[in-house]
């Protein structure tokens, strides 16, 4: 809402307490618009006064804040000055005034006088300052929510969209309005030591959430608070079974809470795997529904695993990336969230903000998942695909291991991220089981830290098996003649014994199970992708 306050000199009485405003009539609320017009010639008044003034106010304050016209093309010439390291007085603001063709507008030399001449010293400038920035975000939010309420009552306008737009718009407001002050760095090293001091306590000897995997978490110490980690990889490489997995381990062996949001699966499709990962049953079986009776008593026993574990599910398709922010807040304080599990970023939007590119959104939505990760003070993961680059270099296999240069649409990814990771593996590209050095490279997945903003880089050795859709450690498998996967096979055939061929057997009575409802597991009609 603009208001028009600006007035000739010739028409203004400065004998006046306040100079007259045409926006001081009744608004269409009823009330005036909240703003101080004394304290805000206050201010201009100090910054003319003390040459020291202008820094302490020019990240607090700037021309739109200034309620009365006038003012603001008088803050406009002192940032002008500003800017140019120029002195600022009452002799300079004038002259800037003129060189800008303002100064009539401003008020005349007179004003500029007298605004000097009202205070005696800038010792109060900052306290002054924030109440006039306060003011002018108030104005502002009266603004936002009148022209929202007005749009509201437009029946062509999709009400989902508004919201959207409006939460955007009071996303903007909210960050470029709102400062955290500077504190001096005694408190800070207290509660670095503390968190030292905790991590040290702790069998673990982490600082941070164990994933599960030790030798990642000898490497990062725990995924860290306010961390944001970005997990990418060409498709078909297993990036989503490798955060189920993650999530399994640390909300199954360590009950940390783990909310997932997918863009891409639904939430059947995304518990199915959980159980493929838990049970150790191919996907295509729990997809078909195809058990044998042992089957259907090795996966009774062990989904119980699930039940009651701290996991949280969003299949929101086309998040924005304000409605995870909404979501994570609420998340946080109603269930103590621990960690955010995003898949993917690249599915993601910035609904109710303009660009001019898809690379500008993912690069507001990368930088926002940033501050919430801050805000939160939670690690955030998210998903995100690689360009087809990879596929294009050299066919040996270390020429397809994916670099920072491949992650897609963005390069303010890898300079928002905390941490940027990569998942190869080299018998996808290759048509032998050995590697060069004649090594066994049968389900190997190297996950590779490319960036590691506090700590090393280097590359992890996982077990990958594909039809549970499960990663694990390297070192926890058996050693056995006929691969990793025979492993899996003699282990849940130790636990069926005899298991007989009655392919399609009746599912058992789910009675006994602690809650929830089962029918999914019979009646789903959902489309599990390709495990």
């Amino acid at each position: 809402m603009e208001f028009e306050t600006g007035k000739s000199s010739k028409n203004r009485n400065y004998n006046r307490k306040k100079p007259q405003h045409e926006s001081e009539v009744l608004s269409e609320l009823g009330k005036t618009q909240p703003q101080d017009v004394a304290i805000e010639e206050a201010v201009l008044g100090a910054l003319m006064l003390e040459k020291d003034a202008y820094s302490v106010v020019s990240d607090i304050l700037k021309p739109e804040c200034f309620y009365d016209h006038a003012n603001q093309l008088i803050f406009e010439a002192i940032v002008s000055l500003g800017v140019k390291q120029r002195p600022i007085d009452m002799l300079t603001v004038t002259e800037q005034l003129r060189l800008d063709g303002h100064l009539e507008e401003a008020g005349g030399a007179i004003r500029i006088s007298d605004l000097t001449g009202r205070v005696s010293s800038a010792a109060n400038i900052e306290y002054h300052a924030r109440i006039v920035a306060q003011k002018y975000l108030a104005r502002e939010l009266i603004s936002f929510s009148s022209n929202i309420s007005t749009l509201a009552f437009d029946d062509s306008i999709d009400v989902y969209d508004l919201m959207q737009e409006a939460e955007g718009k009071l996303f903007e407001l909210s960050k470029n309005t709102l400062k955290r002050d500077v504190i001096q760095i005694d408190p800070i090293i207290s509660d670095a030591i503390k968190k030292i001091q905790d991590a040290s306590n702790r069998k673990s000897g982490l600082s941070g959430l164990a994933t599960g995997y030790h030798d990642l978490d000898k490497v990062t110490s725990g995924w860290q608070n306010s961390d944001l980690i970005i997990i990418a990889a060409r498709p078909a490489m297993g990036k989503t079974a490798l955060v189920l997995s993650m999530a399994k381990n640390m909300a199954v062996d360590y009950n940390t809470p783990i909310a997932v949001f997918s863009l891409e699966m639904s939430n059947i499709q995304l518990v199915n795997r959980l159980i493929s990962n838990v049970c150790e049953i191919k996907g295509e079986q729990i997809k078909s529904g195809q058990l044998t009776e042992q089957e259907w008593d090795v996966l009774m026993s062990r989904v119980k695993q699930l039940y009651s574990a701290p996991i949280y599910v969003d299949d929101t398709p086309s998040l924005s990336i304000f409605e995870l922010r909404t979501k994570a807040r609420r998340l946080v304080r109603e269930h103590d969230m621990k960690m955010i599990i995003i898949d993917y970023l690249q599915l993601m939007n910035a609904t109710g903000m303009r660009f001019g590119s898809r690379e500008q959104e993912v690069s507001t939505i990368s930088r926002s998942l940033k501050q919430l990760a801050k805000e939160l003070d939670i690690p955030i993961i998210a998903l995100s695909q690689l360009n087809r680059s990879v596929e294009q270099r050299g066919d040996d296999r270390k020429g397809k291991r994916p670099q920072l240069s491949d992650l897609r649409e963005s390069g303010a990814i890898e300079q928002d991220a905390d941490i940027v990771c990569f998942i190869h593996r080299p018998e996808y590209y290759s048509h032998s089981t050995e590697d060069s050095e004649g090594n066994d490279i049968r389900g190997l997945a190297e996950f590779i830290i490319a960036k590691h903003r506090s700590g090393s880089v280097g590359t992890i050795k996982m077990r990958f098996i594909a039809r549970y859709a499960r990663f694990d450690n390297w070192d926890e498998q058996i050693e056995s003649p006929n691969g990793p996967e025979q492993v899996y096979e003699s282990r849940m055939n130790r636990e069926k014994s005899e298991a007989p061929t009655n392919i399609g057997a009746p599912l058992p009575p789910i009675d006994d199970l602690p809650t929830g409802n089962a029918d999914f597991l019979r009646d789903s009609n959902e489309e599990a992708p390709p495990f």
